[in-house]
């Protein structure tokens, strides 16, 4: 394996994150407890990682900028679609006062809940379903991060966002999105900036595309 934490941290600041409180949590969060074995030895490159199903994680910088877009204070109840193999849901809980995060593949939630508890990460609501429908029991939430893409937010994550919160998804049709922030208002969901561009799997689901 090579690197460390710190060389991660190093390359989220060459890509301009600022965001001081979430390269504190890059730090102290080993990438290498949260990728699969034969995948060690690229844990703190700056590079998605295949975790199966034909599946990836997000790539670090791309993870943070998206974080960092929903400006967490600390106080967040925050939920998160697609789990994965719980890295990014670490940095999450890490920086709001909990996290609901919801992944389609049993495995790797259970993975996730091994690997969350084995840095002794307890703010994380693990849950296997549908993330296109949300998780209408926990709502109303302050921010919501959405990790495949789809051309439009699902109706049921803009109605459980909260007045004033913010929610940042990949919009587009799953392999080359923008990647924007919306916020909650009274007059509903609105667009306020494009993040940056990246390629990201479908979003899967009754308010997505069919599995």
């Amino acid at each position: 394996m090579a690197g460390s934490p710190e060389t991660l941290e190093r390359a989220l600041r060459a890509e301009g994150v600022r965001d001081a409180r979430l390269l504190d949590a890059v730090r102290v969060t080993p990438r290498a407890d949260f990728v699969p074995a034969d995948a060690v030895w690229a844990a703190y490159d700056d590079v998605p990682l295949p975790i199966g199903h034909g599946q990836v994680t997000t790539q670090p910088s791309l993870s943070a900028r998206m974080i960092e877009g929903l400006g967490l204070s600390g106080a967040e109840h925050v939920l998160e679609i697609g789990t994965g193999l719980g890295f990014q849901t670490a940095l999450l809980a890490r920086l709001a006062a909990d996290v609901v995060s919801i992944e389609m593949r049993p495995g790797f939630s259970e993975q996730a809940g091994r690997n969350l508890a084995r840095h002794g990460i307890g703010n994380v609501e693990l849950l296997t379903g549908d993330g296109s429908c949300g998780v209408p029991g926990r709502a109303p939430y302050d921010a919501i991060l959405v990790s495949a893409a789809y051309p439009e937010v699902p109706a049921p994550l803009a109605e459980q966002l909260r007045a004033g919160g913010r929610l940042v998804q990949p919009i587009g049709t799953g392999g080359e999105e923008e990647v924007v922030l919306f916020e909650r208002t009274p007059a509903g969901l609105e667009r306020r900036q494009v993040l940056t561009l990246a390629r990201f799997v479908r979003l899967h689901g009754r308010y997505g595309y069919p599995p």
